[in-house]
């Protein structure tokens, strides 16, 4: 792998966008991440939280080759239509944009959901404040507060502890090399950064997100995000 920055400077931050899915579970007509939720496109509060955040060097979005949205709609991000098939086919296409747009293998990648639209700048600083003195990285994740099922043709056939159980979110952040690695390791099916990193026998950090830093996914999940979104406004 090129690496674009000498070894002694310290490294930096990015942030990686994946954003080229087509939002099946959601319900809309078109992806759910254009939707308008409080008055702009979801998409839009995403990278609002990440351009407040000052250590962020730069941006990256991954869209669909076919996708038209930032061709209308300007952004000072750095917008790359090579999204893949998978989730991890387009966060892996878009470590190597950052590579060739100059980032180093030893620079932090913060990888987020584009419909994870309440992030907010605290949280990002949060992890990062974290995870800068970790030989691995880590993730935002919070604390499973229900109790959970296991089901076998719509009935329980077991409760399952929950004492050390976390719901995973985002941002992730690990160093770009040891992502990259991961990824070409855990193949195309892995449905996050972290379970890439741990198929290289790593463990990532956990930091303690929020019950708000939600991905929206469902119908009902719109009104709820514009909801937050409203309410932080007033």
């Amino acid at each position: 792998m090129r690496t674009n920055t000498p070894a002694s400077a310290p490294p930096r931050f990015f942030a990686l966008v994946p954003c080229a899915g087509t939002g099946s579970r959601a319900g809309t007509d078109g992806p759910k991440q254009y939707e308008r939720i409080a008055g702009q496109p979801m998409v839009w509060h995403t990278l609002a939280a990440f351009g407040a955040v000052r250590r962020i060097a730069r941006t990256l979005v991954v869209v669909a080759p076919a996708d038209g949205f930032f061709e209308r709609n300007h952004t000072s991000a750095l917008v790359v239509a090579c999204g893949g098939a998978t989730r991890a086919a387009s966060v892996r296409n878009g470590l190597y944009e950052l590579v060739r747009v100059g980032a180093s293998e030893q620079d932090w990648v913060l990888v987020h959901d584009a419909a994870r639209c309440l992030i907010t700048p605290a949280l990002i600083d949060s992890l990062i404040d974290a995870c800068l003195g970790d030989a691995v990285g880590g993730l935002l994740a919070h604390r499973l507060p229900d109790t959970l099922k296991r089901e076998a043709q719509g009935r329980v056939v077991e409760t399952i502890a929950r004492d050390d159980k976390w719901l995973a979110q985002t941002p992730q952040m690990f160093r770009i090399g040891m992502l990259m690695q991961g990824l070409e390791h855990a193949g195309a099916n892995v449905t996050d950064e972290a379970s890439a990193i741990e198929s290289l026998g790593h463990q990532p950090l956990l930091v303690p997100g929020g019950a708000q830093n939600f991905k929206v996914t469902y119908p009902d999940d719109f009104a709820l995000a514009e909801a937050v979104l409203k309410g932080r406004q007033r």
